[in-house]
């Protein structure tokens, strides 16, 4: 294991990327940083800038206009760099799939810049805090 996969894993650098979500996901990614769930004390922290992250925390639909800008700030990320796509909305694109500015789900716009990007799903409508904890717990433990 590489020195950087062992900083991944203990201690994971997060950016939150809205693409089109109803902010319902992005309420629930709030409260994780909550003294109820405190994700800092597991040495998840949240960060300002896609550079400094180890992760990128994606919620929402990829609409057209949200596409360009979440391939370079995939870009920018420093490899490896886990994604994970919250909520349905951001895997399938949920119950907006059909809606004229829909694109495509987060995992193929991250495949089309790096085919062996490492992607976590974690589902719900809004998925639960405990679930978004589990999911990238299981997704690190993977590595």
């Amino acid at each position: 294991m590489s020195l950087t996969t062992f900083g991944l894993k203990k201690s994971p650098w997060v950016y939150h990327v809205n693409v089109g979500a109803c902010n319902n996901c992005d309420i629930e990614v709030l409260e994780l940083l909550t003294p109820r769930y405190d994700v800092e004390r597991l040495g998840i922290v949240l960060v300002g800038s896609p550079r400094h992250a180890d992760a990128l925390l994606v919620t929402g639909i990829c609409t057209r206009q949200a596409e360009p800008r979440l391939r370079e700030i995939y870009r920018q990320t420093p490899k490896p760099c886990v994604v994970f796509c919250i909520g349905s909305c951001a895997m399938t694109g949920g119950i907006f799939r059909h809606a004229y500015h829909f694109s495509r789900p987060v995992d193929e716009v991250i495949r089309d810049e790096d085919p062996n990007a490492i992607i976590a799903y974690i589902p719900g409508c809004p998925p639960k805090p405990e679930a978004m904890i589990a999911g990238a717990a299981k997704a690190l433990a993977a590595l």
